[in-house]
């Protein structure tokens, strides 16, 4: 990814990490919950094409620094922060990411048109799992802790978890699945989405999987019936990771939107 690297301060003054590249109209990229700037790998060379594109290391990896104790809102002021310092770009959340983008927006973050790509929420990390994956983090066992969220709350099968494990990645998954998992899972528990979407003025583009699981489906119609100008758009075939399992796909739907 050959980009200029650069950083803002958020308003607790945490430094989050940026990375930009491309030309033309402003684009922020905000990453799922065990990902990083380097997640958006598979899209990154098709969006610079067209957009000038900013991603950014949430809060407690890569780049970015972190502080305590941790709350849900310090990341709708992370992206408030960055959106602020690129102008008034369009903005593409993944999974958490897509939360915090949504946040933010509702909390007045200048953004021009939103892309949420299966935001989660208090479905999404039930009791009873949160309740077997916080022993495994704590024991030292993040693997196992990530094998579980894949397969339980994302449906990915063990063979592909397998390769997801072999595929050649540019950063260490284990640390961020330490440390943000168990805060994350707990925040999502408590997260009000339909209620940040009321706040939502601006256009808002609605991605979902078509084999995504139950909560996903319900947690997207749910903010589509909430959203002042919402369009949902169903990729067919894929589930909550269509970033590197279709990322042209993927790049369609982006680029019709933000077009």
């Amino acid at each position: 990814m050959d980009s200029h690297r650069h950083a803002v301060t958020s308003a607790d003054g945490t430094e989050i990490g940026l990375l930009t590249a491309g030309d033309g109209p402003p684009l922020l990229l905000v990453h799922g919950g065990m990902g990083c700037i380097e997640s958006w790998q598979p899209l990154w060379d098709p969006l610079t094409s067209r957009w000038q594109v900013t991603a950014m290391d949430r809060r407690g990896r890569g780049s970015s620094g972190d502080a305590q104790p941790y709350d849900l809102s310090q990341e709708f002021e992370d992206v408030t922060a960055v959106a602020a310092s690129l102008g008034q770009p369009d903005m593409f959340g993944h999974s958490y990411g897509a939360v915090a983008a949504l946040g933010a927006v509702a909390q007045g973050a200048p953004v021009r048109r939103l892309a949420l790509y299966e935001p989660p929420g208090p479905q999404t990390v039930p009791s009873q799992w949160r309740e077997r994956m916080l022993p495994m983090i704590t024991a030292g066992q993040p693997g196992r802790a990530m094998f579980s969220f894949l397969t339980e709350i994302i449906g990915l099968s063990a063979e592909e978890v397998a390769a997801l494990r072999d595929a050649p990645r540019d950063y260490d998954v284990m640390p961020i699945v330490s440390a943000t998992m168990p805060r994350e899972s707990e925040a999502l528990g408590l997260v009000d989405l339909a209620g940040l979407a009321a706040r939502v003025e601006i256009p808002v583009l609605l991605l979902l999987g078509s084999a995504s699981p139950a909560w996903a489906q319900e947690i997207i119609h749910d903010l589509d019936d909430a959203l002042a100008h919402a369009t949902l758009a169903v990729l067919d075939g894929q589930g909550h990771d269509a970033i590197s399992q279709a990322p042209l796909l993927l790049m369609d739907q982006i680029a019709g939107f933000f077009s």
